[in-house]
């Protein structure tokens, strides 16, 4: 039997506490969320307590269920066992179909990030992408995967260097989404997304704690993934590439090692000071190969740096852009889509941040978390492969992204923030 749900602005009784989110009578719950402008996150805090009372068991009741408050109780409820959701309270057919298509992509995104390393490895992650977005968009996607010695081949360097030790293969997938059907159809936009699906940090190996929740470093993959359908299940009618760059970092006699030297197709060499800093060797492939596609906007998403969580929290993801209009259109994006994103600095000058005698940049600096501005640093490499001048390029670290463990606002495991921005971003390129 589902529990019945009400949302309400007043207060509750003093039975239960004039401030309390949530109190009972024979009919259900009453969920007292303030009107203001944090009533969204009460409301999915809410939704939290709730999930350990009733579980998914529950029925949205009354008049006062908009799309954005049965959206942020939907966050709140979810969890990585349960991905169901609540009953949702009726409303009118453009918002249902909004909601629908919410929790469509954000619930695929949750099973494949949740999802244990051993059942989701490079390949199969590519494979659950194509399926995924050629059942939303049909014969406008067409998709490749490149894999294991043929990345070489291909240019993608980082990638294959990465993947190499593990005994699953490395893999890009290529995917264009070209709804006009025609060939020359100029891109709009491209994606990239950092799909590491275990990382064990190499040799500069983590510890225990730091590797237990290392199925989420494909985050990114999953995000712009996610982005990507809903952005087509919300009438998305331009041409977009998505890029996926995945391997898993693992430690073998041939895995890659500390001094070893990268060079990639556009010229530039990488020295590694860090094996754990990885995320921004593989991205390097993607956005070089987003940026040859021509297209104005171009976003990658990374689970990338432990820095970025540190200086914004656990409930925002941080922005990266050398291009301040891009940059402030985004920030825009998000936050007419609710998500808590923040912009931290990123100039020309960090992409010395982290200087070779040997290469034209290291991987990252020799110090723990790469040193002070870690997050700034790795966007500095990563400057380094998009054009020049960095015009229309966004840099998204999801510190965010996943929950090691149960907060106030999500159950463990993914969040889904970033798709709801992204897939806007997509739709106003």
């Amino acid at each position: 039997m589902s529990l019945s749900v009400q949302l309400t602005d007043s207060p509750a009784s003093a039975t239960f506490g004039e401030r309390a989110l949530l109190s009972f009578d024979g009919a259900g719950a009453l969920l007292h969320a303030r009107l203001g402008s944090d009533r969204l996150r009460l409301i999915q805090m809410g939704a939290r307590r709730l999930a350990g009372i009733a579980g998914n068991g529950v029925l949205l009741a009354g008049a006062n269920w908009d799309l954005e408050a049965q959206w942020a109780f939907t966050q709140g409820l979810v969890t990585a066992k349960n991905l169901v959701g609540p009953q949702f309270a009726a409303l009118s057919e453009a918002d249902q179909h909004e909601l629908s298509a919410r929790h469509e992509a954000t619930s695929w995104l949750r099973r494949v990030v949740n999802a244990g390393p051993e059942d989701l490895f490079p390949e199969q992650l590519c494979f659950d992408a194509i399926a995924l977005l050629q059942r939303i968009g049909g014969r406008a996607v067409d998709a490749k995967v490149v894999k294991g010695s043929a990345l070489l081949a291909a240019g993608y360097v980082g990638t294959h260097t990465v993947g190499r030790a593990s005994s699953r293969e490395p893999c890009v997938l290529e995917l264009d989404f070209n709804p006009s059907g025609d060939s020359y159809a100029p891109y709009a936009a491209a994606l990239v997304g950092k799909g590491i699906t275990f990382d064990s940090g190499g040799y500069s190996i983590k510890a225990t704690e730091g590797m237990l929740t290392m199925k989420c470093d494909m985050g990114g993959a999953a995000t712009v993934t996610a982005a990507l359908a809903l952005a087509i299940r919300r009438g998305l009618q331009k041409r977009v590439s998505l890029t996926l760059c995945c391997a898993e970092n693992l430690i073998s006699g041939n895995a890659y090692k500390l001094g070893d030297i990268i060079r990639y197709p556009n010229g530039v060499s990488v020295e590694i000071v860090n094996t754990d800093a990885e995320g921004r060797l593989v991205l390097a492939d993607g956005l070089q190969t987003a940026c040859a596609t021509g297209a104005p906007l171009v976003i990658d998403a990374a689970t990338l740096t432990g820095a970025a969580q540190t200086a914004v929290g656990r409930e925002f993801n941080a922005l990266f852009a050398l291009d301040a209009s891009a940059r402030e259109k985004f920030l825009l994006n998000s936050k007419t889509e609710f998500e808590p994103l923040w912009a931290l600095p990123l100039e020309p000058w960090h992409r010395d941040m982290c200087p070779s005698p040997y290469a034209d940049t290291a991987n990252s600096r020799p110090v723990k978390g790469g040193g002070a501005g870690g997050a700034s640093n790795a966007a500095g490499v990563l400057s380094r492969f998009v054009r020049p001048g960095a015009a229309g390029w966004l840099h998204i670290d999801l510190a965010a992204a996943f929950m090691s463990s149960d907060t106030a606002l999500y159950a463990a495991g993914a969040t889904g923030l970033g798709v709801r921005a992204i897939a806007r971003a997509l739709l106003e390129a």
